[in-house]
């Protein structure tokens, strides 16, 4: 049985075992789904663990084996041109939608106000924290580490990425058999992990039931009820965006069957809707591009690990949905100015938003405040925060999806041939 349909079956036995839980409110049927969650949790640290000697590996043995450092710019500059312009496209998507159907139109005050009461204290500490967050400024100057390895020790991928490139293309330019006994080592360290992945996936459909049946069992489909429209909408969107604008791209850039990819990938969307985490999933990611679609490791090692950090569709088009929702529930016209201004603040906050749950909520608050609402900012996000964690499953696959979608089109338009190619020929190698 493949990996996909083991952890898609521990996924609806954890929605249903969730469902019959919450909707017959057993306690000691909540309460037994309540303590296995750390179960889920250990699985995710297992996985999560092996995030960074996978990336710092596989990112700089890609990167040495490039051997020419203006295919790593050519490379790398048409990974961020890919990155932002599917996550703009992903906030007009969101945008679009909520202009058309409103969804906070029929909300009544009543309702917000219940909303508002409930969630105010959590609400409070996201917006504190987003107080503390880090200015532009700084959060460009902290993509460059003062100390790898406190960065690697606290999962601060970015910066630790950019070590990891710099120190890679280093290394392509001193005496050959000084870069081969150290690409050796890091070839070792890689191996190692991707077997590592193996044994611990192993485990990967008992903890996606546990992980779910404790959201489904603790959800409250009350409040799903409440903000059924909103929900639905963010829904809408994220699968016009995956089933749509990368199937687009998978057809007409990639000139792959989209079909096939979706199928080829499923393990790695159904993988991260139960972790709501881009870098527990990370692991899995880099294997299923490699091994599942065909991409070489040259490009995966960049591309994946780059896009867990910055490549944030799901999350920009649900905070346009959100910002418009929270606008309509307040009666605020939002003009076509405000409406581009999101487009744009939603494209550069979702670049900051960390490969974690509920990041999203974060960089909202920025969204917010660009659009001059920061007045109803704790009570808006109040509104929203008790269907984002079912809303961050979600939009986290999306985020994968689009990841896997761009270390496709990147190794077409660098002229690999892929496991997914049909009759077809590979696209021309992209010239030096």
């Amino acid at each position: 049985m493949q990996l996909y349909t083991k952890i898609l079956i521990g996924l609806v036995a954890g929605a249903v075992a969730g469902a019959v839980a919450n909707a017959t409110g057993i306690e000691p049927l909540q309460n037994l789904f309540g303590a296995l969650e750390p179960l889920g949790t250990a699985f995710i640290n297992l996985i999560t663990m092996i995030v960074i000697p996978l990336v710092v590996a596989s990112l700089l043995v890609g990167t040495a084996s490039l051997g020419d450092l203006r295919k790593l710019g050519r490379i790398g500059g048409k990974t961020l041109i890919y990155y932002m312009s599917t996550t703009a496209a992903a906030v007009t998507i969101g945008l679009g939608l909520s202009n058309l159907i409103k969804p906070g139109s029929g909300v009544s005050e009543a309702t917000r106000d219940e909303l508002a009461a409930r969630y105010g204290g959590a609400a409070a500490e996201r917006v504190d924290l987003a107080a503390n967050a880090p200015g532009w400024v700084d959060t460009l100057l902290g993509i460059i580490p003062r100390n790898p390895v406190q960065a690697a020790a606290e999962m601060d991928l970015l910066p630790l990425i950019f070590f990891t490139i710099c120190f890679g293309a280093a290394i392509t330019v001193i005496e050959p058999k000084r870069r081969e006994a150290v690409l050796t080592f890091f070839h070792g360290i890689n191996d190692a992990s991707m077997v590592l992945i193996n044994w611990i996936m192993e485990l990967a459909p008992y903890a996606v039931f546990v992980l779910i049946a404790a959201v489904v069992a603790n959800f409250g489909f009350d409040l799903l009820q409440s903000l059924l429209v909103y929900t639905l909408v963010v829904v809408l969107g994220l699968m016009l965006h995956a089933f749509g604008t990368y199937a687009l791209i998978l057809r007409f850039l990639a000139r792959l069957n989209p079909l096939k990819f979706y199928r080829k990938i499923a393990a790695v969307p159904l993988f991260a809707f139960s972790t709501s985490s881009s870098n527990a999933t990370l692991p899995l990611t880099i294997e299923t591009a490699e091994e599942e679609v065909g991409v070489s490791n040259e490009v995966a090692s960049f591309v994946l690990p780059l896009g867990a950090t910055i490549n944030m569709d799901g999350t920009a088009l649900y905070q346009a949905v959100a910002v418009m929702f929270i606008a309509q529930i307040y009666g605020i016209d939002l003009s076509l100015a405000d409406q581009l201004i999101v487009v744009l603040t939603a494209t550069l906050a979702s670049v900051g938003a960390a490969g974690v749950p509920s990041a999203g909520i974060i960089t909202l608050i920025i969204v917010l405040n660009s659009v001059g609402m920061g007045q109803h900012v704790q009570a808006g996000i109040a509104l929203i925060l008790g269907v984002d964690r079912i809303l961050d499953m979600i939009r986290t696959s999306v985020n994968v999806t689009g990841d896997l979608t761009c270390s496709a089109f990147i190794a077409r338009t660098e002229g690999e041939s892929l496991l997914l190619d049909g009759p077809a020929e590979p696209a021309a190698a992209a010239a030096d």
